[in-house]
């Protein structure tokens, strides 16, 4: 065991996880180089789930510290990366000022301030809608942003979504806040929930990243189902259900799709997807040789994969348990 724990290195939490260019370029804008950050998504051109990422990890920067945005803003206050970059940083603290509890855990105060910042940020997804037509991400983010204020809103959720397909038909950020959207613990329900993964996965040519979709609706379900506020408790009873046939076999089938046009990039969603796949893979005691293969080019980069906190209270707790599985 205790060989075991020191071939195991402590868990990588930065965000950009694989994507070490990205890693030195948001440590770059962080010191004041906005312009590394401008470099950086123009090369990444149309290459949208690369580019989602990277805005993603960079939004998140700015939200936090939001000087070198500030400065690329007056510099260049037409530049539609600025005002996409904007957007995801209010989304960013929007998501703070909520917390990762349960409806019940939540204050009037933080579910206030949740939707405050989403509805600024929706205003800023518009604006880089304006400003560069063609991009699919800002639909993306204002229909992340109606997570604050969801009830009665769904046609204008579709609507959003819509737009964003419209622009990149299996866009994996789209349809991951679709499946997010019209889960049951926010304003959908299981079958509405199912639908919104499958039919991208089913439609989508093979090597599409939205192949995988499913796994993460049957996680929204396991934990609805079987224990969201006693997450380690309800452990037993999340697993019995990812060993069923049935279960089993659309994991299967999600993961042939995926891979089946080669082996996935690390970067982009490639190492969160892997995760995923390790993760279901545990939870239905399945396939523990291609699990280790999994985890061995994922190697110790975790960044956030919040599908392990829907069985663990700790992200890096899940990924362990799931490393320790594997190489037993």
């Amino acid at each position: 065991m205790f060989g075991l724990l020191r071939r195991m290195p402590k868990p990588d939490l930065d965000y950009s996880q694989a994507d070490v260019e990205l890693r030195a370029v948001r440590d770059r804008v962080l010191g004041g180089d906005w312009a590394a950050a401008r470099d950086l998504i123009a090369v990444t051109g149309r290459d949208w789930e690369l580019r989602d990422r990277r805005l993603w990890v960079l939004g998140k920067a700015a939200g936090h510290q939001p000087q070198w945005l500030d400065a690329w803003e007056a510099a260049a206050p037409a530049d539609p990366t600025v005002a996409i970059l904007r957007a995801e940083a209010l989304l960013e603290l929007a998501g703070d000022a909520r917390g990762s509890g349960s409806a019940r855990e939540t204050t009037a105060e933080q579910f206030h301030e949740f939707d405050r910042l989403s509805t600024l940020a929706a205003h800023a997804s518009r604006r880089a809608v304006e400003l560069n037509p063609d991009d699919p991400y800002p639909w993306m983010v204002l229909m992340t942003s109606m997570l604050a204020d969801g009830h009665g809103r769904q046609d204008e959720f579709a609507a959003a979504a819509a737009e964003a397909v419209k622009r990149d038909p299996f866009n994996f950020a789209a349809h991951l806040v679709a499946v997010t959207y019209l889960c049951r613990k926010w304003y959908g329900s299981h079958e509405q929930m199912f639908a919104a993964a499958r039919q991208p996965a089913t439609a989508a040519p093979v090597g599409s990243s939205v192949a995988m979709l499913p796994l993460l609706a049957h996680f929204e379900y396991a934990l609805t189902e079987h224990g969201f506020n006693a997450r380690p408790e309800s452990l037993g009873a999340k697993m019995d259900y990812f060993r069923r046939p049935e279960v089993i076999a659309e994991i299967e089938w999600c993961a042939a799709k995926w891979r089946g046009a080669g082996e996935p990039r690390l970067t982009g969603r490639g190492t969160t997807l892997r995760h995923w796949l390790a993760l279901a893979n545990y939870l239905a005691d399945h396939d523990r040789a291609g699990t280790r293969v999994l985890l061995d080019q994922v190697g110790r980069y975790l960044g956030s994969v919040p599908t392990y906190g829907y069985f663990w209270m700790k992200q890096a707790d899940g990924f362990t348990a799931v490393r320790k599985w594997a190489a037993a």
